[in-house]
This record gives C-alpha cells, sequence and structure tokens, in this order.
C-alpha cells in the first residue's frame, strides 16, 4: 500500500498501481484532481484512490503505508507521514529550501527511523 503526495497527471500514480495492490494519492488542486481521476478510470486502473486536500497531512484513515513517496520539496520532513508508515515502510521526500533540496530515504526500522541522503534535487514546494 503506497501513498503518493501531489498526483499530478496521474502518470506516476499509474506507474506505481502497476509495482503496488494500491495507491493512495493526494492532489490539492481540485481540477486537476478530477480531471486525473477520470483519465486513470478510462485507463483501467481500478486500485488507485485520489483525494483533494493537503498532502503534508497524509491519508492517516488509510495508512499505515509500506511506501510513501513525496513530489514536493518540504521545509522539514511532516511527522504525521513518518506516524503513517508502517513498520519497515520507506518515505521518499525532497527537503530544503526552496531553491535546492537533498532527496532523503527514510526507513521504519525496530530499532527507529534510519534517513538516507541519496541526491540533491529541485522539486516544486510542499504547500501545506
Amino acid at each position: 500500500k503506497v501513498l503518493e503526495v501531489g498526483t499530478g497527471s496521474g502518470y506516476q500514480a499509474a506507474i506505481l498501481a502497476e509495482l503496488a495492490g494500491h495507491v493512495y494519492t493526494i492532489e490539492r488542486l481540485a481540477p486537476l484532481a478530477e480531471k486525473t481521476e477520470k483519465l486513470l478510470r478510462e485507463l483501467g486502473y481500478t486500485n488507485i484512490s485520489i483525494k483533494i486536500g493537503d498532502g503534508s497531512k497524509g491519508w492517516p484513515e488509510k495508512a499505515p503505508f509500506d511506501g510513501i513517496l513525496v513530489t514536493a520539496a518540504a521545509r522539514k520532513i511532516p511527522p504525521i507521514l513518518i506516524e503513517q508508515l508502517a513498520p519497515g515502510g520507506r518515505l521518499v521526500i525532497p527537503v530544503g529550501d526552496s531553491w535546492l533540496q537533498e532527496l532523503l530515504l527514510l526507513t521504519n526500522e525496530e530499532d527507529g527511523l534510519k534517513k538516507k541522503a541519496l541526491c540533491a534535487c529541485r522539486f516544486v514546494p510542499l504547500i501545506g
């Protein structure tokens, strides 16, 4: 079970849906979410659920998630997303200022949260 923050066109959600049992994706722009949901249904995806809202809050009623993928840069990691991560789950999120971020991989292990920097990157800001 995967949470995607930032649905956009739905391309990434479609790829995730080929790899995961179910994808829960959040988009803050209602017209974009509605258009994307229609397209994904037309393409035959039945294992993607789209929610309109603030992705920085996650989707608590569907948690825990085995994977969380955030496609917008946060100044800091939203604690609520960590809370929604299943044991053994992974969270990928760009963290930093508006000009440069670091793509982080966080893994929820038995002995605590492990953080690994993957690379420098630049994403649009996470609004929330």
